[in-house]
């Protein structure tokens, strides 16, 4: 039976001394307070143009991230493949502005997706919308509000980045995954996906569009996404997210005065989740679906639904995902379990990344149990090795 505390086959990968700097890093994200003063200074010194690598790079930097290129990410992604974990390249550029900016991701996207073709270890690619179009003109778009003319472009520019790593993608027989974002720009971006799912699935599920499942409407939109998609002979490919952005989001509906887009509580989003893992199994000829979460409850419920069809733990139209430097226990045993598990490695240079680790800091602190699972695992592991010697 499978079980996800087998630390010493989690950890096998992992030297001392990097166990030693992931209990660190745990035990400081363990304190709130600490990761939102640390945050605010953090964001501050970047605007300021102060010097943060030295701090980051050893430390934050090395735990969640492959490298500053995607070429200095090679030893992770062999290290990992090595115990049939894989890898999903992320380019983690957030909240950037300019048009010079956007088309610089852009080519990252694609070159990681070239790099996939021929590589075993990479079976997906992936991108952040907001990586490649401006988060106002988005949801100025979304809000029905009218474009002026250079808007009408640029919005036009945006889309065709889309376009233009799909078309990569489809090129190089790579499947991609298109990252979620924000309700109030996501409609937007549900329309664009759609657009390159219809286009580009109608052979095998190579273009997925992801689904944050604590939202009210995702499970309805993934079933009439469905429908819609079978009727015209294609394949729906989606990966499933709990979400990201929960205080944001009801705060912005308090605010604005409008019903928050958020299910209620823990239950409900649990629910919600393994209702859209359940349903993409039970269609799982022409649904390809990506469990991307770090619950145990859901891995587990996910792999009994597997078993209960009959489907093969190697099926290619299933996939687990967590990201790097978490985790590493569901990842590392379920791929000992014969599943498709990716980790997401995110790469760029320091600077560019920090919105990204600071989210993920930010993220660990708000999940409930997270940070002091790890802690535990961590530990655990550490006192196992000194009684194997």
């Amino acid at each position: 039976m499978l079980s996800f505390q087998n630390t010493c086959l989690a950890f096998a990968n992992k030297t001392n001394f990097q166990l030693l700097r992931a209990k660190w890093l745990f035990r400081f994200i363990s304190f709130p307070i600490l990761v939102k003063v640390s945050s605010v200074k953090l964001r501050f010194a970047l605007k300021l143009g102060l010097p943060v690598s030295w701090i980051l790079k050893p430390t934050v930097f090395a735990h969640f991230c492959g490298g500053e290129d995607m070429h200095s990410c090679d030893k992770v992604i062999n290290t990992m493949g090595q115990s049939g974990v894989k890898t999903i390249l992320d380019y983690a550029a957030e909240g950037k502005e300019s048009e010079t900016e956007f088309e610089n991701a852009t080519i990252q996207v694609i070159a990681t997706i070239r790099k996939a073709q021929n590589h075993a270890h990479i079976p997906f690619a992936v991108f952040k919308p907001s990586g490649v179009a401006r988060v106002a003109l988005l949801e100025k778009v979304q809000s029905g509000a009218t474009l002026s003319e250079d808007e009408k472009s640029e919005f036009a520019n945006a889309k065709d980045r889309f376009h233009r790593i799909c078309m990569a993608a489809k090129d190089c027989g790579v499947p991609v995954m298109i990252d979620a974002e924000e309700s109030w720009i996501q409609e937007v971006v549900d329309t664009i996906a759609e657009e390159c799912i219809m286009l580009h699935n109608k052979e095998f599920p190579l273009v997925f569009t992801t689904l944050q499942m604590y939202r009210t409407d995702r499970l309805d939109y993934l079933k009439n996404l469905h429908t819609r998609a079978r009727t015209h002979g294609i394949f729906v490919a989606v990966k499933l997210v709990r979400g990201a952005y929960m205080e944001k989001e009801r705060n912005r509906a308090m605010l604005m005065g409008y019903p928050s887009p958020i299910l209620p509580d823990k239950v409900a989003t649990d629910a919600s989740f393994d209702a859209a893992v359940k349903y993409c199994l039970q269609n799982i000829n022409d649904v390809s679906v990506s469990i991307a979460t770090h619950n145990e409850n859901s891995c587990l419920f996910a792999v009994e639904t597997v078993s209960q069809l009959g489907i093969k733990p190697d099926n290619k139209h299933i996939s687990f995902s967590q990201l790097l430097g978490m985790s590493d226990h569901i990842s590392y045993n379920l791929a000992a379990e014969g599943f498709i598990v990716t980790k997401y490695v995110p790469f760029g240079p320091v600077k560019t990344v920090v919105p990204y680790l600071i989210r993920r800091a930010e993220e660990n602190t708000s999940v409930e149990g997270q940070t002091s699972r790890e802690l535990s695992l961590i530990t655990q592991e550490l006192k196992n090795r000194k009684t194997r010697k």
